[in-house]
């Protein structure tokens, strides 16, 4: 199952339990960000698919620390398209021409 708006504070432990009156949690993938090590807001929870479809109906837009969560049955990633990694990410696809880039004398 995918949990996600989490607050950035939740651990792996809380997730356990709030899940555990439903069924047998196999696993808790805590996403966090490569870079900074942090958790990002979100994990991945694996039941038995009965437990997991009761959690599902009981745990999705409740609120935890001031946030609704939103539970659901998780999806296959889907396959990024092959080219650069980072096209216009970070630029929001301006172009340097005109701000003048590292290196560029004026």
């Amino acid at each position: 199952m995918y949990v996600g708006n989490l607050s950035f504070t939740a651990t792996e432990e809380q997730v356990r339990e709030l899940f555990a009156p439903y069924g047998t949690v196999e696993s808790v993938n805590m996403i966090t960000d490569r870079m900074s090590g942090q958790f990002r807001g979100f994990c991945f929870v694996e039941m038995e698919t009965s437990a997991a479809n009761a959690a599902i109906s009981a745990l999705d837009n409740m609120e935890m620390d001031g946030r609704t969560l939103k539970v659901n049955e998780a999806k296959p990633r889907e396959e990024r398209s092959g080219g650069p990694r980072n096209s216009g990410g970070f630029r929001g696809g301006n172009s340097n021409s005109n701000r003048g880039g590292y290196g560029r004398s004026r």
